[in-house]
């Protein structure tokens, strides 16, 4: 019997993730393999390298510094998360990646990327993160339009797997897992709005349909969370997301709000640790 685990993104209100990974490390919970989207992937790979805290510690350390992310990245480098010390200096110097447990962890890890040519998602193993070509796609799936430059890997650009599928759940429902895990960062009330059509238009001209999967990611969002929904009601599928609203910003420079999501994600899966064990013993 195999378990697979999907996690949304959602910028900062990934430390929500984080949070229930944690909870998950320590009571052992196991999982065989893992679609990460954006933030999803940029945080949940830390429970294949099997780094509890990691999350949390470094967001809460320099959440405050403009070589983190925000205006001054976006600005300098034409990035919001800063390349050289989001992907070289902190996993490599000031908070490094276990390289070695995560390439030697049986879980299967994928990171959701959006090819801008396309317009269409594709679903990257990432087996060590030594390979610069592997850091680069988790780079990507956390690329956030507007907001980012896309990523050249292997003679393709990607950005923010969130843009084409959100909430892969039609892919992780067809791997072959017996029994699948969602991890939601919004509330159960939530619904995504329609957004722009013109911010699209101008920033990606050369690229209609990256432009039309962008407008039409509201819709696919929606009908996503429906289906998760259905499938929860079927129980054949387990589902945590925030049992209430956080106040959060996408890029939240406040130690306590970023605490808040953390420890609602603990306090979220604390509480449904039971049903959860019930259901992996199906």
């Amino acid at each position: 019997m195999k378990t697979g685990l999907l996690l949304e993104g959602g910028a900062m209100r990934g430390l929500y993730t984080a949070g229930v990974l944690d909870v998950f490390m320590e009571n052992n919970i196991k999982i065989d393999g893992i679609i990460g989207v954006s933030a999803g992937a940029l945080f949940g790979m830390n429970y294949k390298s099997k780094q509890h805290g990691r999350v949390l510690r470094y967001n809460k350390n320099y959440a405050t510094s403009k070589e983190y992310m925000g205006f001054h990245s976006w600005i300098t480098t034409g990035n919001v998360m800063n390349k050289e010390f989001c992907f070289n200096k902190l996993v490599n110097e000031l908070d490094p990646v276990d390289f070695d447990t995560y390439k030697n962890s049986d879980e299967e890890f994928y990171a959701t990327v959006t090819n801008i040519e396309t317009g269409k998602p594709e679903y990257i193993k990432l087996d060590d993160f030594r390979d610069k070509n592997q850091i680069e796609y988790l780079r990507a799936s956390g690329s956030m339009p507007f907001l980012s430059t896309p990523v050249c890997v292997k003679g393709k650009s990607y950005l923010d797997g969130g843009i084409s599928d959100s909430i892969p759940i039609d892919k992780i429902m067809s791997m072959g897992y017996d029994r699948v895990i969602v991890v939601l960062t919004r509330p159960e009330d939530y619904r995504k709005k329609k957004s722009n059509e013109l911010m699209p238009k101008l920033f990606y001209r050369k690229y209609p349909n990256l432009i039309s999967t962008i407008n039409n990611r509201y819709k696919v969002y929606n009908e996503e969370l429906e289906k998760v929904n259905e499938l929860e009601k079927e129980k054949k599928i387990f589902v945590l997301r925030p049992s209430r609203l956080v106040d959060i910003k996408r890029i939240e420079r406040d130690l306590d709000k970023i605490q808040e999501m953390y420890d609602l994600g603990r306090e979220d899966a604390s509480n449904k640790l039971l049903s959860l064990k019930e259901y992996l013993s199906l």
